[in-house]
């Protein structure tokens, strides 16, 4: 039998507003000032993460609260404030993820039941805050964006964790998905390539080779299964192709270890000094490994390893932007989003 629905009802159903759909931008997180006080109650948050530090156990514990958050937050707040966003009063981070989900929201106009937000993992604001600010104006579903390329459980998977930890609190939760690495998808590999030509272009002098430096992680994860490795070389191994250069022209190294358990090698800082000492005078880094600039690339590799590098004789140093919100970058993470959210749209 056919069920034949008067024309009035038809025009009502149409007018009903469509439901609307929240996209949350997450990264890693931020000290809100950049003092000891600051950047000790991000720490705190951060080591005390099990997917960031896995033995969580009495000895660390010890070590955290008896030595690191006594005498680190003092050094990084002095780091901090190389890069600081003295007009803000915030983190570069800060400021670029704001910008990313600013531009997204734009992007996003033609679609009026779209709801775009940002969060960071360990620190304000907080992933809870921003999941009830979306649920608050109506957002039924949500789709949560780690702005990570590469996964890995101390990013990627801890952003999850956080996520489910607020449902589990909340009565009426929304629907949640969650965007997938994108490490070799082809829109990135052509804007990280695209983007180390323009910057390239515009030097003073022309590098012998590029390094492209990773974010760092204790071997041991990687061996009990962590595929984040795996992801970081097949985000090289792509850029390479795309740019026709083979494995002595652009070179993958990994940064920011911490502890004393071996970390995924080369190294970053040993790679410069080697490289240094090896003759190479003119040389440039980008961080693929990174959507966003932050302490780990404007102070760690943009100063820090650039002395190093001119300590050890080298000469001329680049470091090339992450993506940022670049409009190369906007396309990338308009694309991601575009594409997860088929079926809600």
């Amino acid at each position: 039998m056919t069920a034949v629905v008067p024309i009035e009802q038809t025009k009502a159903a149409a007018q009903v507003r469509t439901e609307r759909v929240g996209v949350l931008l997450v990264n890693l997180g931020t000290p809100d000032s950049a003092d000891a006080k600051g950047v000790r109650i991000y720490l705190k948050e951060f080591l005390s993460d099990p997917r960031v530090i896995e033995d969580q156990g009495l000895l660390w514990k010890l070590v955290l609260n008896g030595v690191i958050l006594r005498v680190r937050p003092a050094r990084k707040a002095r780091d901090y404030r190389k890069i600081w966003n003295m007009e803000r009063n915030e983190s570069p981070l800060k400021t670029i993820t704001r910008a990313q989900a600013e531009k997204l929201s734009t992007a996003m106009m033609n679609r009026d039941h779209i709801v775009v937000d940002w969060a960071m993992r360990y620190g304000n604001p907080s992933i809870q805050s921003r999941i009830e600010a979306l649920t608050a104006q109506g957002c039924e579903r949500v789709l949560v964006v780690p702005l990570y390329p590469q996964y890995s459980a101390a990013t990627t998977a801890t952003v999850c964790d956080e996520v489910f930890r607020v449902l589990a609190g909340m009565r009426a939760q929304p629907t949640v998905r969650v965007t997938p690495p994108y490490y070799d998808h082809p829109d990135y590999i052509e804007a990280l390539a695209v983007s180390i030509k323009a910057h390239v272009a515009g030097l003073p002098f022309q590098p012998e080779l590029i390094v492209a430096s990773f974010h760092g992680m204790p071997q041991k994860y990687v061996d009990k299964g962590d595929p984040y490795q795996r992801q970081c070389v097949a985000t090289t191994d792509a850029l390479r192709k795309r740019m026709g250069l083979d494995s002595s022209k652009l070179l993958l190294t990994f940064q920011s270890r911490f502890g004393f358990d071996e970390w995924l090698q080369p190294y970053t800082d040993k790679t410069m000094e080697r490289l240094a000492k090896h003759g190479v005078r003119r040389i440039a880094i980008v961080t693929p490994g990174f959507s966003a600039d932050c302490l780990e690339t404007l102070e760690e590799i943009a100063q820090e390893n650039a002395e190093i590098f001119k300590h050890n004789g080298g000469e001329q140093f680049a470091f090339i932007p992450c993506l940022n919100d670049s409009d190369a970058g906007m396309e990338v993470l308009r694309g991601l989003v575009l594409r997860e959210l088929q079926g809600w749209l």
